[in-house]
């Protein structure tokens, strides 16, 4: 379903620009909270080893501090801060209270809704929570999250302007099985394939002789994406560029697809990225003919949004300066 957002984009920026600077003001007047820093280092060791210790961090804080069973929040907390790309942000996010995540969160998205709706749309299970309020409990639960993943070093793996960089791991897949138990992943039938597989068979089906412009790379079981991460990489070891490929995966399992959706952006595939939740069984496409009518319709949306609060801010300037012609008007 597609939410109608009628805002004012323009002005909503400057007023979030005010607030900053009346709660820089206020802080400078308050005493200051006292800070442990994170030590910033490169990592050592593989990506891959770096992924799992931040899930299995991630997964114990959030259950030792009573967040409950909701996936989606850990999973959505973990997700928004991939999005980041300031590794020096993550002191500043150490000293914010619980209560002020959900409005950080909210901006994090909304900046990555107006260049990928269709895939903020595929990841709303991740996000949509913050619009519901959390508890006491939860908010303390995310926090700990926010602490956890910084501390073990999530943004040291995720927060490169060079995507090959942040593309070395897929950290979302091992915190999705590590938080579902395991008579759900056997339910389910979900076991992600390990990176070292994907990266073997990528290798085998991408050569220097791939001729990629045109291209499709298609993931009918998607799970959270491992398998676009390995190809990407793969073409870039080519001198190929994912944006030249179209890429499109569905998954059964909404969680799945949703972190694929974040990977997505994270890996930088590129424009042409169709992510879905969807049974490849249960019709000949698996939904593909459906998931692309639905991601074209998100961006139509988008881009009505964004000409209205153009059209708003214009009318509003030219307003203005017939205001001030007429008070320079001889009476």
């Amino acid at each position: 379903m597609i939410v109608v957002v009628q805002y004012d984009l323009f002005g909503e920026v400057k007023q979030k620009l005010e607030k900053r600077a009346e709660a820089r003001e206020t802080a400078a007047a308050s005493p200051k909270p006292v800070v442990t820093r994170r030590r910033q280092r490169a990592f050592l060791g593989s990506p891959d080893a770096l992924a799992h210790s931040i899930a299995e961090n991630v997964t114990s804080g959030w259950f030792s501090h009573h967040g409950g069973g909701r996936m989606g929040i850990p999973l959505g907390t973990v997700a928004t801060l991939t999005l980041l790309r300031e590794p020096l942000i993550a002191d500043w996010l150490l000293t914010l209270e619980p209560a002020q995540l959900p409005q950080f969160f909210k901006e994090v998205w909304a900046v990555q809704w107006l260049s990928r709706p269709d895939l903020v749309e595929a990841a709303r299970p991740l996000h949509d929570w913050i619009e519901e309020e959390p508890d006491e409990y939860q908010l303390r639960a995310v926090q700990a999250v926010v602490h956890t993943s910084i501390h073990t070093g999530l943004l040291d793996l995720t927060a490169h302007d060079d995507p090959y960089h942040r593309s070395q791991a897929d950290v979302l897949s091992p915190l999705l099985t590590g938080l579902r138990h395991k008579s759900d992943k056997k339910h389910r039938g979900e076991y992600h394939t390990p990176p070292s597989a994907s990266d073997l068979m990528a290798r085998v089906l991408i050569d220097s002789d791939t001729h990629v412009p045109g291209m499709t790379i298609r993931e009918p079981a998607l799970g959270s994406g491992g398998m676009f991460r390995s190809a990407a990489q793969t073409l870039r070891d080519r001198g190929l560029n994912p944006h030249d490929v179209r890429w499109f995966g569905n998954d059964i399992d909404r969680l799945s697809t949703a972190c694929a959706a974040v990977n997505a952006i994270v890996w930088d595939l590129g424009p042409k990225v169709a992510i879905w939740c969807g049974n490849s069984l249960a019709s000949p496409d698996g939904g593909l003919a459906k998931a692309l009518t639905h991601r074209a319709a998100v961006i139509h949306h988008r881009n009505s949004v964004v000409e209205q609060a153009q059209f708003e801010h214009k009318a509003r300037r030219m307003l203005d300066a017939f205001d001030r012609l007429l008070e320079g008007a001889p009476a």
